[in-house]
């Protein structure tokens, strides 16, 4: 597995949560397992009570470096994603027994161990190499907040030209049809001014000519 990979599992914490919305899927040991865990990972066998509330204060600090790269502070973004990586730092090792090539080898790769002191601590450290690795390789840009409203889902942008905008096609398709119908209702009110209102008028009599008497 790829360490930029891992960045999904800063994702999956902060979208946890829907602070606009006022809800909080992260509400116990088996919302965690089901909403952040991969299935049989060892971190989720080890779940506790306490590492959900652990998790829950992560998710707020993960969320700011989404929001501060998002308001263009990258800047402050690095700095909090840096004080994360101090405080929960990770173990690497290769790994690569369960893979294999063609002729039987194994595929080499590195990958983080889990000998962290509790789930949170483990899963924290886990994203947070992710998010640096994805960030480091294709740009602090990449990380962005859904400007569909009321949404502010995280996500990564792994567009080729880094248009993403939204965090799923569902929220862009609600933004575009939002955007449109605002755009109809300008379009309906019509200029505000009396002088422009007298020209469209006559404009619009004029084109209200039957085409076959012009």
């Amino acid at each position: 597995m790829e360490l930029s990979s891992y960045s999904d599992y800063a994702v999956r914490l902060v979208n946890s949560e829907a602070p606009v919305r006022g809800t909080d899927a992260l509400t116990s040991v088996e919302t965690a397992r089901t909403l952040l865990f991969d299935p049989g990972a060892q971190m989720a066998r080890r779940l506790t009570d306490g590492d959900v509330s652990r998790l829950r204060g992560v998710r707020a600090r993960l969320r700011a470096v989404f929001e501060a790269v998002a308001e263009g502070d990258e800047v402050r973004g690095v700095d909090l994603l840096n004080a994360l990586l101090m405080e929960f730092p990770v173990s690497p090792q290769i790994s690569g027994h369960r893979h294999r090539d063609e002729d039987g080898r194994p595929l080499w790769h590195m990958h983080i161990a889990d000998h962290a002191a509790n789930s949170a601590a483990g899963y924290t450290a886990t994203a947070c190499m992710g998010l640096a690795v994805h960030l480091t390789e294709l740009g602090v840009d990449r990380l962005g907040i859904c400007q569909a409203p009321p949404c502010r889902n995280a996500y990564l942008d792994t567009s080729t030209n880094r248009s993403r905008r939204y965090c799923s096609d569902r929220c862009a398709t609600r933004a575009n049809v939002a955007a449109y119908r605002a755009r109809k209702r300008r379009e309906s009110t019509g200029p505000s001014s009396p002088g422009e209102r007298t020209g469209r008028t006559a404009d619009a009599s004029q084109d209200s000519t039957d085409p076959a008497e012009r």
